[in-house]
């Protein structure tokens, strides 16, 4: 059987094939990364592994710089400051517009200071427990949570996170009442559940893996439609009794929007190039991620959709964060 290739990955394989050298002068120094989360994430993950075939690629350096704090705003504001001569790349996941949905007082303009450059990749969020809760399904989580309202508390990867809005957009569908302890980064998140200060822990599937095949976090629901690669055994949200519930993180690229467009298009299509190499594919997947590539124009269009879409779900529920 041939394998068949996604449409978004073909257009955007085209995209790539058909930018030329017409920038020469473009990378003229080291490329910087910024990357607003701590280091050992899947973000920070995603960046190092595209580093090198960029580097080998542009010419130049490209250096990984992690900025965390305050939900990614921190390195965002640094990114949005920065030189608009495409030396300086915003990496950042579906928390970008997220943010731009629950904050009032950013101190960037998500849609007018930025332009997309590149989708890269997608995965799942995993939910998951300390095993000293005694439940074993999401459902049985689900029956303990409605027996004691407030008391049991969910770790995130932030206030506004794309994990924080998966579980305040679950829980009114799940008649639950839990708590949001949010900590900045999944890392963090995760080390907080493993040492029991909170009970259930919410983040990227590929954070939460390792420690669920050491027994030290048991998996319950994946938030996607389709199962996880890393967890193959684990059901998602929809098959434990929520049809339809989808709610993957996504991974991208941004440039602030005076950039030229030569720089754009060229470091666009580079970082695609990279992104559909076999051993970059290879690399990505053991971390639980899958290929989800967009060239500059088809990836600004969905972030901004996206603004849109978690705007409206905030509205609905009223998140809100200053």
């Amino acid at each position: 059987m041939k394998t068949q290739i996604p449409a978004s990955i073909c257009a955007a394989l085209l995209f790539a094939m058909s930018v030329t050298g017409h920038s020469q002068a473009y990378p003229s120094k080291p490329l910087r990364v910024i990357a607003p989360f701590p280091a050992g994430g899947t973000l920070d993950t995603i960046a190092r592994t595209l580093a090198q075939p960029l580097s080998r690629a542009l010419g130049q350096n490209v250096i990984v710089d992690n900025r965390p704090g305050s939900t990614g705003v921190i390195g965002v504001e640094l990114a949005a400051r920065a030189p608009a001569d495409g030396h300086t790349l915003l990496m950042m996941g579906t928390a970008f517009t997220t943010n731009a949905a629950v904050r009032r007082k950013l101190p960037y303009d998500t849609l007018k200071d930025f332009a997309g450059v590149a989708r890269i990749a997608s995965n799942p969020m995993l939910i998951s427990i300390h095993p000293s809760l005694p439940v074993r399904t999401l459902e049985e989580l689900l029956v303990l949570a409605r027996a004691r309202p407030g008391e049991l508390t969910y770790a995130t990867s932030g206030l506004g996170s794309a994990m924080h809005f998966a579980m305040e957009t679950f829980k009114p569908r799940a008649k639950v009442d839990m708590v949001h302890v949010p900590y900045q980064g999944g890392a963090p998140a995760t080390i907080a559940v493993l040492g029991g200060h909170t009970s259930i822990l919410v983040v990227n599937v590929s954070e939460a893996a390792p420690h669920v095949a050491a027994a030290k976090l048991r998996a319950l629901a994946v938030t996607s439609l389709v199962r996880s690669e890393l967890l193959k055994d684990v059901p998602t949200v929809a098959e434990s009794g929520f049809p339809a519930f989808d709610m993957s993180i996504w991974y991208g690229t941004w440039l602030p929007t005076a950039t030229p467009k030569g720089a754009v298009d060229r470091l666009g299509a580079e970082i695609l190039r990279a992104s559909l190499r076999p051993d970059v594919r290879e690399n990505l997947s053991k971390v639980g991620l899958s290929i989800a590539a967009m060239g500059p124009q088809e990836f600004d269009a969905f972030f901004r959709a996206e603004v849109r879409k978690y705007a409206k779900i905030a509205r609905e529920l009223n998140l809100r964060i200053d």
